[in-house]
């Protein structure tokens, strides 16, 4: 690590919304370290696209954690008795992941206190988005306040700001922002249910929200379907 850049962790999916998100960090001038995470989820593709999505923008350094989030249950992404919807749904959906951010976030934050990093980057977005509680602004203002009371930089006066680019960005305001920094979508990986190939159902909530929003956008879309 250089003495005196700028450090972010950023948490990377493989997903279209995770990998602009690291694209505006790099933009806003931070060294990025990424991580993602092998969870038990369903489609394991994704964190192959994260790989190819972390080669093509460059980052300081990419780290894999396998946590087994499988062992509980309780989604459609990680118990297999629990089949993907492929209809619009009111209330939370069951690919809601109990506590996955919450997770993700706290593994971060102690990455990013062992880097001395000044922010940690989501890609978490509350307009066009499944309904998951822990991707509201409510929750982020609430795990910040908890990290900077949680950790040395926090008491001390230097606190670790989380940071949500895309919290109230549409799904076309994404990818145009993205398609402008110059990522690869074909790289990425959004859907719930994706082959071993990386080839997107096209039938399930995230894949309808992709959809429409390069429609939205503008731009050709560039998913592999089955």
């Amino acid at each position: 690590m250089k003495q005196g850049e700028k450090r972010a962790v950023v948490l990377l999916s493989g997903g279209l919304d995770s990998a602009t998100a690291l694209a505006m960090a790099k933009e806003q001038g931070y060294a990025c370290y990424v991580l993602s995470f092998d969870y038990g989820q369903r489609s394991l593709t994704e964190l192959n696209a994260a790989r190819a999505i972390t080669a093509q923008l460059g980052v300081a350094e990419h780290r894999v954690l396998r946590l087994s989030l499988e062992d509980f249950g309780g989604s459609a992404l990680t118990d297999n008795s629990i089949d993907v919807p492929e209809d619009e749904c009111e209330g939370v959906p069951v690919t809601y992941v109990p506590a996955r951010n919450t997770v993700f976030l706290s593994l971060a934050l102690g990455w990013a206190e062992v880097l001395d990093a000044d922010a940690i980057f989501i890609g978490v977005n509350a307009v066009d988005y499944s309904g998951y509680p822990d991707c509201r602004p409510e929750f982020i203002q609430a795990f910040e306040t908890m990290a900077n009371l949680a950790t040395r930089r926090g008491v001390e006066g230097d606190p670790i700001s989380i940071e949500t680019p895309l919290m109230h960005l549409t799904k076309a305001d994404i990818i145009e922002k993205g398609t402008a920094l110059g990522i690869d979508y074909a790289l990425t990986v959004s859907c719930y249910q994706a082959d071993d190939e990386g080839r997107a159902c096209g039938r399930c909530d995230s894949c309808r929200l992709r959809a429409k929003g390069f429609a939205d956008a503008g731009v050709a879309d560039p998913t592999r379907y089955m």
